[in-house]
């Protein structure tokens, strides 16, 4: 299971990663209560997005946001700053994922409400992987 929340871990950050092929392997294994597998994952995922959102809360501190970002994370930051932590509930998505939390984190958004957007969204995804392979 270390294995599955460093792969989670890492899959959310700007490095990639395929805790989706490793939840669907622990799964069809059949070794582990699925519901333990999909909340190792969560949480791994969930503090690899954060670790993300830390780094724009800390980059806001010391750069002028539209200024520096390229065009793709303006874009993010355009799209959370409308929808709010609500945005991060599509912190799952592949590459656009990262930019939306560095933006939820540039943006200074709630600490809770972007952690509980983040959880959630990445809890349903896990859910989902999960119940493909049962």
């Amino acid at each position: 299971m270390l294995g599955l929340f460093l792969s989670a871990f890492i899959s959310s950050t700007i490095a990639p990663g395929g805790s989706e092929a490793v939840l669907a392997y622990l799964v069809n294994s059949q070794r582990y209560v699925v519901g333990q597998l999909v909340v190792v994952a969560t949480i791994g995922n969930t503090l690899g997005a954060l670790t993300t959102w830390w780094l724009g809360h800390w980059a806001a501190k010391r750069y002028p946001a539209e200024a520096l970002l390229p065009d793709s994370r303006r874009k993010s930051l355009r799209t959370v700053r409308d929808w709010g932590s609500w945005a991060l509930l599509f912190s799952w998505l592949p590459i656009v994922g990262d930019g939306l939390c560095f933006a939820g984190g540039w943006l200074k958004l709630s600490l809770f409400s972007s952690i509980f957007a983040i959880f959630l969204g990445k809890a349903l995804r896990y859910i989902a992987v999960a119940y493909a392979f049962l």
